[in-house]
């Protein structure tokens, strides 16, 4: 039960991907919101300052005068910043992401949740949108703007609150996922691969924690998982629910196909046990972007929302920001923004560009940042990965001295690999430089791929600008 004398919240870690959203669900719902961070980018400070949300850049004990009666605390944030040490030390009330979610939003709603290691911010902006379309009006909280909506949450005061679940920790007191606290009514895992090498140890530790989370669905509750994973068939195998499989094939109870790519759309049809149930024309490219849609039309479908509505939400889906996103075209050159950052997302996205832009030449930008990546465990699989584009350039690895040397990813390793299987590959040292490069050897035609889980420090930006102020364009060869 919520405490009726809290008014003002402050959040250290404000920009967070999920806990700017936060702050604005707070302030919806008329609480007092204030907080800190530092290295803030879009669209996490964007939405802030649209919000009118005012926050302090960097961390400092005044930052808390006047105290606040609680305070929210990111999982970023480590023993030691000052801010939370104020916090501990004058014994002010806590809570972390997950557990706001729990007790301030989730109380009196469905909880439909969306897990998997690729393509939750997708489906769950999907899910979102065909129950919008459908008149439900959802909450939902999603790890990235929905371009629906134009942000990533609502508070619509319906029945159901469609949330993406987190395996990464909670706060440095609750080491466990997020997507632990927010006890599904029906879920979804799109896919279960290694990932967060920083907080796991190896895949069977991130199978506990999926099979902990398979285990809090109701008996009257839904699963609907890929089945084309012997992983995540694992972790549902003992759910006291009913379980869904989904996939292009195969034994799976919904199917995908006839996929055709035409008229800037995927089409295919969707069966479940050999009845036709949608036939969907669907304004994104990728297989990955078909299992997507076929998971969230599936929870949509059986919890009752009509097939011309699912018909009709997947038709005028937008996307979501930074997933394929066209940032601009300079010199001919067409340049797209990927939060791809796992070496089968990247594969995936390399996939679903040249389904889109066929017979034109691919080139890739990719920066190690997130925690896993800035590690050496997948060089192999991030080698053959960008080898599937016609050339790639590497940034360095962010926060590079943050990891050991003996764990640390080697840009040099990845491009070897890269020109080993027969590809262009460079490795350079600042998004500057990167751009610099590019201007360079980009042609008319090309289409240039920047792939990073961050800002990769404005890498598109700084190449559109040096694209437009060459002359005159050069033409390359198909």
């Amino acid at each position: 039960m919520i405490d009726q004398r809290i008014h003002s919240i402050y959040l250290i870690g404000i920009g967070g991907a999920a806990m700017a959203p936060l702050a604005g669900m707070l302030a919806e719902r008329g609480y007092r919101v204030t907080g800190s961070d530092k290295g803030v980018y879009p669209p996490a400070s964007t939405l802030l300052e649209k919000l009118r949300i005012t926050w302090k850049n960097g961390f400092c004990e005044s930052n808390l005068a006047p105290r606040p009666d609680l305070v929210v605390i990111g999982n970023a944030i480590s023993r030691g910043n000052p801010e939370l040490e104020f916090v501990l030390d004058n014994k002010i009330a806590y809570r972390s992401l997950p557990e706001m979610i729990k007790e301030f939003f989730l109380p009196g709603h469905d909880s439909l949740v969306v897990t998997g290691t690729h393509g939750k911010t997708t489906t769950t902006s999907l899910l979102a949108w065909i129950f919008h379309v459908a008149g439900h009006r959802p909450d939902f909280l999603i790890g990235g703007v929905a371009e629906n909506f134009g942000k990533s949450y609502g508070l619509g005061g319906g029945r159901e609150f469609i949330i993406e679940g987190d395996e990464y920790d909670s706060a440095f007191f609750d080491k466990g996922p997020k997507f632990l606290h927010y006890r599904p009514d029906d879920l979804i895992i799109t896919s279960l691969e290694f990932d967060h090498a920083d907080i796991y140890a190896d895949l069977a530790a991130i199978e506990l924690q999926f099979r902990r989370l398979v285990n809090l669905v109701p008996r009257r509750g839904r699963i609907v998982c890929w089945g084309e994973s012997a992983t995540v068939s694992g972790v549902v195998s003992q759910a006291f629910c009913p379980v869904e499989t989904y996939g292009l094939g195969g034994q799976n109870l919904w199917i995908a196909g006839d996929l055709e790519f035409r008229d800037g759309a995927t089409h295919f049809r969707v069966a479940r046990k050999a009845e036709e149930r949608a036939r969907v024309e669907l304004p994104l490219v990728g297989r990955h972007n078909v299992l997507n849609a076929l998971a969230a039309l599936a929870l949509a479908d059986g919890r009752g929302i009509p097939r011309d509505a699912i018909e009709e939400a997947l038709r005028t889906f937008r996307g979501v920001a930074r997933r394929m996103q066209i940032r601009g075209e300079a010199g001919g050159v067409t340049v797209v923004d990927d939060f791809a950052h796992h070496p089968t997302a990247i594969r995936a996205t390399i996939e679903a560009a040249r389904t889109r832009w066929p017979r034109r030449r691919l080139w890739v930008a990719f920066e190690p940042r997130s925690n896993t990546m800035r590690r050496r465990i997948f060089e192999d699989d991030l080698a053959a990965a960008l080898a599937t584009a016609d050339a790639a350039v590497l940034g360095p690895v962010n926060r590079a001295q943050l990891v050991s040397e003996a764990e640390r990813l080697s840009p040099e390793r990845v491009v070897k690999g890269v020109r080993a299987a027969g590809r262009r590959a460079e490795a350079l040292n600042s998004a500057g430089e990167i751009a610099d490069f590019l201007a360079d050897e980009l042609r008319e035609g090309d289409i240039m791929l920047v792939l990073s889980n961050g800002s990769f420090d404005g890498l598109c930006d700084k190449l559109l600008a040096r694209l437009n102020s060459r002359s005159p364009a050069p033409r390359g060869a198909r």
